[in-house]
């Protein structure tokens, strides 16, 4: 396989499937089966969800419910809340995993500790970052690009529901054209969104290629792993 570490970045609102709220058991079990390919292939995987399809910090304080940190903190709970659903779901396919919290929950998850996770990865456990950097005022985005400069992974696979990076919204314009591979930056220069700006940065100072794929597209993520073009590349 081409990579031998990855860290896999999944939005939560995908986890909503067909729903208005909540998990899709069916979209659970078939992220289990993507993952589940690659791992028996040899690719140690690293994951960090997001919480859209619970709550999201910001959403929270520009409806006056919360001030922003709070808000941020219910949100970093929503992504344990997530990480543990996919657990199960992993669990269920035979892989073995461990969810990490960057804040204290010992109940249900360990704390996350750099060399603990990177023994995890090494006995070929999954390993699931959750509550983000621990920190309010960062992003899901950023945490995946933390945590994978931290354990030393080979790349970011930031899986979505587009198929790429593309010159416009092709969702708003048909006549985008989609990148197979893009600088980090052109992505600047051109002002595309590929991740935060914070995220973004810290993946291009510390020389760690993005990749922006469709997760829901059956075997694209086992085609990545084995160096086949699917979706964008940014690179230096």
């Amino acid at each position: 396989m081409k990579y031998k570490r990855i860290l896999l970045k999944l939005s939560g609102e995908a986890l909503l499937g067909n729903q208005q709220y909540g998990i899709d058991p069916a979209v659970l079990e078939q992220y289990a089966k993507e993952v589940k390919s690659i791992v028996d292939a040899g690719v140690e995987v690293a994951i960090v969800i997001g919480g859209g399809n619970i709550f999201r910090g910001v959403q929270g304080a520009q409806g006056g419910v919360v001030d922003r940190a709070t808000g941020d903190y219910m949100g970093m709970l929503a992504t344990v809340i997530n990480g543990m659903a996919l657990q199960g779901s992993l669990e269920n396919a035979g892989l073995f995993t461990r969810l990490m919290s960057g804040i204290k929950i010992e109940q249900v998850c360990e704390d996350f500790i750099r060399r603990r996770a990177i023994r995890h990865l090494e006995k070929g456990r999954i390993v699931i970052f959750g509550a983000g950097t621990g920190n309010p005022y960062f992003t899901t985005d950023t945490a995946a690009v933390l945590r994978g400069i931290e354990v030393n992974c080979d790349v970011i696979l930031k899986g979505t529901r587009v198929d790429g990076v593309y010159t416009a919204d092709p969702e708003k314009d048909p006549s985008a054209v989609k990148y197979d591979t893009i600088t980090f930056d052109d992505v600047l220069a051109k002002g595309l969104n590929v991740m935060d700006t914070t995220a973004f940065t810290l993946s291009q100072e510390n020389k760690l290629p993005i990749i922006v794929f469709d997760m829901n597209k059956k075997g694209n993520l086992a085609k990545i792993c084995n160096g086949e073009t699917v979706g964008t590349t940014v690179t230096i």
